[in-house]
């Protein structure tokens, strides 16, 4: 019902940066927050960022003041600029989108995913 497509990843070296997208459509009444996950080789998904309805961001301490998390609601788009990249990095980025369909439903979708590779 609601389709998450991510872009943007791919690989950079240290200190490089990158731009992921992530486009949300389908039976969209409402958003309420969009996010950001990691999951790094071998390890569990984690939170990067998130961003709610009212624009309020929540960024982890692992990537605070080298990420920024941004959206377009016009264009149900959440993004994460990344600076500085570092080896650890590296993995895969998950977008997540919560809200409600246009049938009243509330929905929790989550992508496919970019890999993200941080090397020399």
């Amino acid at each position: 019902q609601v389709q998450l497509v991510e872009s943007g990843g791919g690989l950079v070296q240290p200190g490089g940066s990158l731009r992921l997208s992530c486009a949300a459509s389908g039976i969209i009444f409402t958003i309420n927050d969009m996010a950001w996950y990691h999951q790094a080789p071998g390890k569990e998904r984690e939170l990067v960022a998130l961003i709610t309805s009212t624009g309020h961001t929540n960024v982890e301490d692992s990537v605070k003041g080298r990420s920024r998390i941004s959206k377009d609601n016009a264009k149900n788009t959440v993004y994460l600029q990344m600076n500085s990249l570092k080896p650890e990095d590296t993995g895969v980025y998950v977008c997540y989108v919560s809200g409600i369909t246009l049938t009243r439903q509330n929905f929790r979708s989550w992508g496919r995913g970019t890999q993200v590779t941080v090397s020399s």
